[in-house]
Order: structure tokens, then sequence, then C-alpha cells
């Protein structure tokens, strides 16, 4: 049985404090998204889908950490996207999109070769290890952060922390002996 949601932020005061609480961790969600979608145009979706139920259930916020309160709706939207579509292992990752533009014309390539390969390897990394890092390394939350986020124990953020890490050791050192 679900619970129906409290009611959306009606007034000015309400409206502001969800626009101060969600907006300043939207490239958050978007990047959690996509690494747990692999596809940009999807991880958007996924973020604005979030936006809403965050929006809707915004009565029930209880103040806190935004942070960990809206990424556990982008989480809990990026699953249900993933159950929609059956897709979770079937989705190829797009390297090129996972590139971020750097300024130095030599050290450029160099730093785009190395982070394709990172970003290719990560998102090879199964869904439920990929989060982890993701959320520690490029979202610096806590264990304890994450914890919440992925409904988690901390022991289980940590061992799935450090199974992700340790893969993601071997995967590179495998594509660099080749």
């Amino acid at each position: 049985m679900s619970v129906p949601p409290r009611a959306e932020p009606t007034g000015a005061a309400e409206l502001d404090a969800f626009v101060r609480t969600v907006k300043p961790h939207v490239r958050s969600a978007l990047a959690l998204a996509r690494w747990i979608t692999r596809k940009p145009q999807e991880a958007e979706d996924v973020v604005q889908e979030a936006y809403a139920r965050a929006f809707t259930y915004f009565g029930s916020f209880r103040g806190g950490d935004g942070k960990r309160w809206f990424l556990s709706i982008v989480r809990n939207a990026a699953y249900a996207w993933l159950r929609a579509r059956r897709a979770e292992e079937l989705v190829e990752p797009n390297e090129d999109d996972m590139v971020s533009p750097e300024r130095s014309p030599e050290a450029q390539l160099i730093r785009e070769v190395d982070a394709a390969r990172l970003n290719a390897e990560i998102a090879r990394l199964p869904l439920a290890f990929r989060e982890v890092l993701v959320l520690r390394e490029l979202e610096e939350l806590s264990y304890k952060e994450i914890a919440e986020v992925v409904d988690a124990p901390i022991g289980t953020v940590m061992s799935r922390l450090s199974r992700a890490r340790q893969m993601l050791q071997r995967a590179l050192l495998a594509t660099e002996a080749r």
C-alpha cells in the first residue's frame, strides 16, 4: 500500500524552500542518473521524473541533507526506469558522452583517452558496484550518506565499494596489458 503524497509546495515560501533544497543538486542527480542508466538522454528524463516526485513529496521532507534526500529519489526513479525497460545489462555505454572536454591540446588527447578508458570501465561495472563508486568518488558522499541513498547497511556499502575498486583496478590493468 503506497502512502498518498502530502501536499505539494503551495505558498511562495514553500516553493522557494523546495527550489533551495533541490536545485543545487541537479548536477549531481544528472551524474548519478547517467551512471545508472548509461544514457545521457534517459538520465535527463530520470532526473526530470525525480524532480517531479521530489516536488510532489516535498511536504514529507523533514529537513536535513537535501542532497541525500534528492539523490535517493533520483536513484529510485532510475531503478524504476531500468525495471520498466528491463535494460539494466543491455544498455551499451557511450564512451564519447562520458568524456569531459579539457583545455590543453597535447595533454587534452591523453586525458581524453584516459578518461574514456576509465569511464568505459566504470560503465562496465555491475550496477550495485557502479552506483556506490560514483556516489563515493564522484559525488564525494560519506559511507553513511551512501548507505542512506542506496538503502543498505554501511557494511554493505563498504564491501561494494571495495569490490568495485578492485574490479576497476583489474579491468584497467587488463586494458593496459593489451
